[in-house]
């Protein structure tokens, strides 16, 4: 989501809300073995940040492994793992973790887009939520096999 549209500084506002949405995921799925595993365990917004900016510098290391280079390759990318991640709940977990997992991923793509708005000049104007946005948002949602989700 974060990577939908171009929002320059609210890039920074949308990985500060993905940090965010990973703690209250382990606050609201602490019985969740899926999400509380793929986790770190951490008690602070500093600390997840930490956290993310190394997934983050993870993620970036296996896009360039996989030859992403552009918006539409790691959109590609994403719905393509998105749908890998459906079929392996649907093979593994139970329904109820796979429900959860789902709207979690779900939660933080809505926070995410939530988070900084698009266009606009220094924060005037804009949109709260860009085309862009939610065409990504429905199509995650398309891949997990989440019905009925829509951004606003």
């Amino acid at each position: 989501m974060a990577f939908s549209e171009g929002s320059g500084l609210g890039t920074i506002k949308e990985m500060f809300a993905s940090s965010k949405a990973y703690i209250s995921g382990l606050k609201e799925y602490p019985n969740n073995e899926i999400i509380t595993s793929i986790l770190p365990s951490v008690t602070s917004v500093k600390e997840a940040m930490g956290k993310s900016s190394e997934m983050r510098s993870k993620a970036v290391n296996r896009l360039k492994e996989l030859g992403i280079d552009s918006a539409d390759k790691l959109r590609e990318q994403l719905l393509a793992d998105s749908k890998e991640v459906a079929r392996i709940l649907e093979e593994k977990a139970s329904p109820e973790e796979a429900r959860e997992y789902k709207e979690w991923a779900m939660e933080i793509a809505e926070k995410v887009a939530y988070a900084a708005k698009e266009g606009g000049f220094l924060g005037i104007g804009g949109t709260r939520v860009s085309e862009g946005e939610k065409e990504a948002f429905a199509q995650i949602a398309t891949a997990l096999g989440v019905e009925d989700a829509n951004l606003a």
